[in-house]
């Protein structure tokens, strides 16, 4: 049996935004995300052929979908994003840590 904590743990603030898989493979995974200021490339969107489920445990982001809309995430917040809803992060709290649990189906 494998456990832990999502807010322990954290790695030190560093130039890369760190991914962990927590369980699962693919096509089903869990992962725990950690953004410090991180945001995806100016250009391009991720377009991914799964779904995903995505919470903020603390922190907090902005994500842009592809339509125009923005969604601002604080702790506890949550969205389902269908595969191929082209998105991206525009924006994390670069004075804390963001925690994000990912679940890819």
């Amino acid at each position: 049996m494998d456990r832990g904590s999502l807010l322990e743990g954290i790695p030190p603030t560093g130039i890369a935004e760190t991914v962990e898989r927590l369980a699962g493979n693919q096509p089903f995974r869990i992962e725990r995300i950690i953004s410090h200021g991180h945001r995806s490339p100016e250009q391009g969107w991720y377009d991914q052929a799964q779904s995903e489920w995505v919470a903020v445990i603390s922190g907090a982001a902005t994500l842009e979908f592809e339509d125009g809309e923005t969604l601002h995430m604080q702790p506890g917040d949550w969205v389902d994003i269908p595969a191929h809803t082209r998105h991206r992060v525009t924006w994390t709290d670069p004075d804390a840590d963001t925690v994000w649990l990912a679940v890819h189906y």
